[in-house]
């Protein structure tokens, strides 16, 4: 088990501090006062964004899935040909210097669409200025990764009119993770915590398998594995897997199967889980597994990422590695051209 002590060794930046105040993060950002901005008439939203950015778009993407209006997400450098009047642009740099986004802009000050920007400032706030651009200044909180909760829920609170998620869901998504903090969080390092058994489990490759509901909650646990605890990962929707991936397993690995699952699966989904891990525990195949929350797809996304991304903190003090330092990053980004 990890000890507060080892936090403080390998976490020495404190991103274990600002995990344990999601809730409350969560809660300022969406009772803050943002200028109102309304868009009328919008059957196309396009998400932009990298990394942790366009995680959020991914999550969007979800809550919109059963609405009338289309999403697409783009994470680099080209919108799709489909945009005009009727479309939204939500583009997201928590640094506010990524040069794909910025990329995106440029892109959109040429096009007839809507648009607005979300970021902690940056050449793209001038940017922004400089075009006319509406413009939403949020908080970078320790790095674009920690800083999650604060965009996904002042987007919420400014788009409103748009994401049509009832803010009574909203707010049981906050409560939601202030009660699972009780259980993840620095302040309860013992084996009652899930996030910590999970990351004690992860001693080998992770295999991620999904459905596709939550499907945005997996790529961002392969990105905070990849970036916190500097793991390889693979991802793998759970029925597409069915027809091709599970052969893998005839042969032995060094990987471990996590299997991250709906509480309100559809039913022949449901099915597959349950074959899955007979054909695992026959073949003697070690795995995690997961299970959402009940509750409105928000709860369930944000809750499940909640537990993922502490386990990828606590995997890696486990590992003795620093998770905020992501020099492999730095180091593409100081050799791309301006």
């Amino acid at each position: 088990m990890i000890k507060i002590s080892n936090l403080k060794i390998y976490d020495p930046s404190g991103m274990h501090k600002i995990y344990d105040q999601w809730p409350e993060f969560a809660k300022q950002a969406y009772e803050s006062k943002y200028e109102p901005i309304s868009f009328d008439e919008i059957d196309h939203i396009v998400f932009a964004g990298m990394g942790g950015s366009g995680t959020i778009g991914d999550i969007f993407s979800a809550i919109l899935s059963k609405t009338n209006i289309h999403v697409s997400i783009v994470k680099g450098y080209l919108l799709p040909k489909t945009v005009d009047k009727n479309t939204l642009v939500v583009t997201t740099s928590v640094s506010g210097n990524t040069s794909e986004t910025i990329t995106i802009l440029n892109s959109v000050v040429n096009l007839d669409c809507k648009s607005i920007v979300f970021s902690s400032g940056g050449k793209i706030e001038s940017f922004c200025k400089n075009n006319n651009i509406p413009f939403r200044f949020i908080q970078k909180r320790h790095s674009p990764r920690a800083s999650f909760v604060d965009y996904i829920y002042s987007i919420l609170n400014v788009l409103q009119n748009i994401i049509s998620i009832n803010q009574k869901d909203i707010f049981q998504s906050i409560l939601e993770l202030k009660k699972l903090s009780e259980k993840i969080s620095s302040n309860n390092l013992n084996d009652t915590n899930p996030a910590l058994n999970l990351a004690e489990n992860i001693t080998s490759t992770p295999l991620i398998y999904y459905p596709w509901g939550l499907q945005a909650a997996a790529i961002r646990f392969k990105n905070s594995l990849q970036e916190n605890a500097k793991m390889h990962v693979m991802i793998e929707d759970v029925i597409e897997a069915s027809h091709n991936s599970i052969v893998s397993w005839q042969l032995p690995s060094n990987v471990l199967p996590i299997l991250l699952q709906g509480d309100d699966d559809y039913v022949k989904t449901k099915e597959r889980w349950t074959i899955m891990k007979e054909y695992f525990d026959e073949n003697s195949i070690n795995f995690s597994e997961i299970m959402s929350i009940k509750g409105n797809i928000l709860s369930k996304l944000i809750c499940l990422i909640y537990v993922l991304d502490y386990a990828t903190l606590y995997r890696a003090v486990l590992s003795k590695v620093d998770p905020a330092p992501i020099p492999a990053i730095d180091f593409i980004k100081s050799r791309l051209s301006s």
